[in-house]
Parts: structure tokens; sequence; C-alpha cells
């Protein structure tokens, strides 16, 4: 623990230097002038002024530098505004008092200084320091956890494959560092490929441990049956499984999941309450690809028929989840209308530039206040 003394009054820094010593505390260091307590801390590790200064007893009247302008510098550096200051002051301008503390001070006590008073001021800014550094340390730890599920959450997320006649791609823009999108595709076999996206409800840590939850799930699914029937109504037994056991907040998502054929030139599908995806076909063929079924997770059982779409030459897929609707909704265009007028210039240089670059502006990118993940799809 540690108090620095600034009182450009040897005679008040002799007498707060004992007050304190027989109090019992002995970390202590005192300076004649605000400027010698700057080249101090200018001198000292940030980290390490936050961790060895606990309180910062100031006069107001100094020359060069006062002590209300002192505190207002103070405040400017984020190490040192959480220090803090208790003014000790011989001024009985009440006025230049109220002054002191809007310049970030914590609290004042009066010259000539009272023993007990001080110290009792003391007591009261160390509980709120400590109190506060506790708090600083568990949002530290909350961030490093955070930051630790955002990165397992992106490890989930599927590479992008490039390959002579196909393509699968994704733009992936979290609202916050933890997601409810979620999009992954699994290579069946030399010929076809099984990919979905999904939105779970909700955003934040809830929202992204239940879309790794049906990451796992989703896997070992694919693994044993990846017919778009089967995987749906695996992915609805399981949500509802985990309803059961939670009866305060019933998690449901909305997907889109998909079988690609590239042999036999088919696609299946099934929406699960998701926004439309649209088809391009064969360069010029335009089909929506709308809701066939309810969200996954609201009902025990539900009734589906996946549906079949067959190409002759090219097929092109864009999916989108609801943050990419809203953002186009802000600006006053029809969802449907601008989806199927984008659609068409994927194809010619889908390499080479991001999904969501050709819907969205990098300003609508940052406005988002929905979790965004377009996932685009090239067969030929």
């Amino acid at each position: 623990m540690g108090i620095i003394i600034v009182d450009d009054n040897p005679t008040n820094i002799f007498v707060i230097e004992n007050i304190l010593k027989r109090a019992g505390y002995k970390e202590f260091i005192s300076f004649t002038s605000a400027i010698d307590l700057f080249t101090y801390f200018d001198n000292k590790p940030p980290m390490q002024i936050g961790r060895q200064t606990d309180i910062i007893l100031m006069d107001i009247m100094m020359p060069g530098m006062d002590g209300i302008e002192a505190c207002r510098q103070l405040q400017e550096f984020p190490h040192l505004r959480d220090i803090p200051v208790i003014f000790v002051t011989a001024l009985e301008d009440t006025n230049k008092v109220v002054e002191a503390l809007d310049a970030g001070g914590m609290d004042y006590v009066t010259k000539p200084i009272n023993k007990t008073e001080l110290l009792a001021r003391i007591r009261v800014a160390l509980r709120l320091k400590y109190e506060k550094d506790w708090h600083i340390e568990q949002d530290e730890k909350i961030r490093t956890e955070l930051e630790l599920s955002m990165q397992v959450q992106t490890s989930l997320l599927s590479e992008p494959v490039y390959q002579n006649n196909i393509i699968l791609k994704a733009s992936y823009l979290p609202a916050y560092k933890l997601a409810g999108d979620m999009y992954y595709w699994h290579k069946i076999d030399n010929h076809r490929f099984a990919a979905i996206q999904l939105d779970m409800m909700g955003h934040g840590i809830s929202a992204s441990l239940v879309c790794m939850f049906i990451s796992s799930i989703l896997r070992d699914t694919i693994s044993h049956c990846p017919d778009p029937e089967y995987v749906i109504k695996e992915l609805n037994r399981w949500m509802d499984s985990l309803n059961s056991r939670n009866k305060k907040i019933p998690y449901y998502f909305t997907a889109i999941y998909l079988v690609l054929d590239t042999k036999n030139k088919t696609l299946e599908y099934i929406n699960a309450g998701h926004p439309s995806g649209y088809a391009l076909l064969n360069g010029k063929e335009l089909i929506e690809m709308p809701s066939n079924t309810c969200a996954i997770g609201f009902f025990e059982d539900i009734s589906m028929e996946k549906t079949i779409i067959p190409y002759d030459d090219s097929i092109q897929l864009l999916l989108c989840t609801d943050g990419v609707a809203e953002a186009v909704e802000k600006t006053d265009q029809n969802v449907s209308q601008f989806l199927k007028e984008k659609a068409a210039l994927f194809w010619e240089d889908a390499r080479n530039k991001q999904p969501i670059d050709y819907l969205l502006t990098k300003q609508q990118q940052i406005n988002a206040d929905d979790d965004m993940c377009i996932v685009l799809i090239q067969a030929k």
C-alpha cells in the first residue's frame, strides 16, 4: 500500500508523515510540487504505478501547478485516473473546494489537520480503492476468458474451400466477442459437400455456448448420415433435450442445411425458419430458397420435407443471417429484391473478394447491431 503526499510546505509534509507513521502506514513518499509528482510518474512503468499507489494527499494552493490542475491532468491518464485524490487545504472558499472535487478529487480535509478526520478519510478511500481494484481484476479475468472463448468458437468455423469445380467461403462478423451465428461444411466424398448456416437465438455467452454444443452434435450427425431430413430431426431432438433440462430460457435457432452433389448436379436443402437463401442456376436463373419448416427447438417433433433443386452447368448459393437483412433494411431497401440483384455479382470474383463486401459498405458493417454471416458456395 502506498500513499503520496504533495504539498509545497515542508511543515505540512512533516505533520502528515508523522500522522501516517503513528497510524501504522509505512509506505509513503512526499513531493513539494505537482511537477515533481508527474516527473516521478513519468519514470515509472504504468502498471507499477497502479499497483503501488493507493492514495494521493494533495494540497490545493501550490506554485507552478496547483492541486486542481494536477488532479485534472491525472484524469487524462487511464493508469492514474483511478487513484483516489484527497485534497488537504487551508482554503475556506467553498467554490474552490467544489472545483477541486469536480476536477476528480474524491474527498478533502482542512488545515490545521485533524488526525482522526484524516485517517478516517484515508480508510474510506482505501476501501473504495480496493473494491474498484477488485472489480478491475475481475473484469480483466472475464475479458481474458471471453477472448479464449472467442478463439475456441472461431476455431469451430470451417476454412474456405477452393477447388477446381467448387468454392465454399464465408464472411463472419459478430456484433460482440461471442456470437450466435455459425457456419460449417463437411466433405462427404469426392463430389458431395454438406453445409449449414445457423443463427442461434440471442447473443453473447449463452448463445455462443449453445452454438458450440450444436456444432459438436452436428459433426457427429453428418458423419453418421448427411441427409437433410435426418440431420435437422437430430438437431431438433438434441435442442428439445437441452430445453427439457433448461426451463428458464428455451433456446432455438434457425438454419439452412444443404447437401450439394456436383456429380449428379443436385442441391438438397431444408430451411428451418431461416431467411431465404438464393440459388443462381447456370448463371441466369435465380431461385429463392424459403423456409419450409419451423425453427429448430420450437417443438418436440417437427415435420419437414427436403427440397431438391437440379442444375445443368453451374450453381451459386447465397445464404445470409438476419443481421444482414437488418442492415439492408436500414437503407430502406427491399431485402429480397436487394439480394436478388446482388446474387449475380458474386460469380466473377468470388475467390478474391469477401462476400459481405458485395452486400454492405464498411460503415454498415461497423454499425451492425446484430451478428452477420454470409455463406457463398459456387460449383460448376
